[in-house]
């Protein structure tokens, strides 16, 4: 039914959990992920449950083995779930019930748990562990390079529909939106896990664009100039050289350019996206309206 990876950075701390199945929207119900605290994977005739209880029992402290056999215990049709559990320490529980539907699987290795139920072939579960452990670079190459062996071995026996991917940081940051590094889900999609992994760099990209535009006070005090701007312009341009196609990143790079008095640069990219997208003139304009430009659409770009 479902194959998923939960798997730790014992350099970063980042927790990570991704899963793929013939199951529409599977990240409502199978991925669970908290800052600090741990990830869940839950699923074969599905529990959700098991996610939010089993991260509350991790926050107060409770260690993955001993959260998943408390939430086992209570729960009378545990032989059909699939579950595995990662604290925010390394510690790892896994349970596959007698009654999940074979091929079945689970393993684990240092501070990862690979597991899956319902599978074409009993090979998807150690080609995943597999790809994991041979793949280097961050957390999340990883683990997508685990999910893609898996889908290589045979993956879900009924086909593929879904996926989902949670990246959580290290720790709990007083800025609660900032706790999730990356939350992409594919709930429907001939080919899911490729475009899991598009999404999933589209967000690192576009987490970039955020960072360089909505850093404090670049736009709401005066114009960023020097090391601030040069080094805003740099993450524009690496946002764009990942994000494509929209012109978003290299318009912000030609607000903050006028912005801080360099007008014949900064309009020739402003210009040049106003051209193919001629909305870009309405937001000019409103850009202007709240004074975040000191120039009006016809000001830089004529009428």
């Amino acid at each position: 039914m479902t194959y998923s990876i939960i798997a730790r950075d014992p350099i970063t701390g980042e927790l990570g959990v991704a899963s793929q199945s013939h199951y529409f929207a599977l990240g409502r119900v199978v991925t669970f992920a908290r800052a600090g605290v741990g990830v869940v994977a839950t699923q074969s005739f599905v529990n959700p449950a098991y996610g939010p209880n089993g991260l509350d029992l991790m926050a107060s402290g409770a260690s993955a083995a001993t959260a998943l056999t408390s939430l086992l215990a209570k729960d009378e049709d545990r032989e059909l779930r699939q579950v595995a559990f990662l604290d925010a320490g390394g510690g790892k529980a896994m349970f596959t019930g007698d009654r999940c539907v074979p091929h079945r699987a689970q393993l684990e290795a240092s501070n990862v748990v690979v597991l899956g139920n319902m599978l074409a072939s009993d090979a998807v579960v150690p080609a995943m562990l597999t790809a994991y452990e041979d793949t280097g670079g961050p957390l999340l190459d990883r683990m997508l390079a685990a999910m893609d062996a898996g889908e290589a071995a045979g993956g879900d026996a009924r086909g593929r529909m879904s996926a989902a991917l949670l990246l959580v940081p290290a720790a709990i940051t007083p800025a609660r939106w900032a706790n999730r590094l990356i939350d992409v889900r594919v709930d429907e999609h001939p080919e899911p896990l490729a475009e899991l992994r598009r999404l999933a760099k589209l967000s690192q990209a576009h987490t970039i664009l955020g960072a360089s535009v909505f850093t404090p006070g670049l736009l709401s005090s005066e114009a960023a100039t020097g090391p601030q701007l040069a080094e805003a312009l740099r993450m524009l341009t690496e946002a764009q050289a990942l994000i494509g196609a929209d012109p978003e990143p290299t318009f912000w790079k030609g607000v903050l350019l006028i912005r801080a008095g360099e007008i014949a640069s900064g309009r020739r990219l402003v210009a040049a996206i106003a051209a193919a997208r001629p909305q870009y003139r309405t937001f000019v304009d409103g850009l202007y309206a709240v004074g975040i430009l000191q120039l009006s659409s016809n000001e830089l770009l004529g009428a």
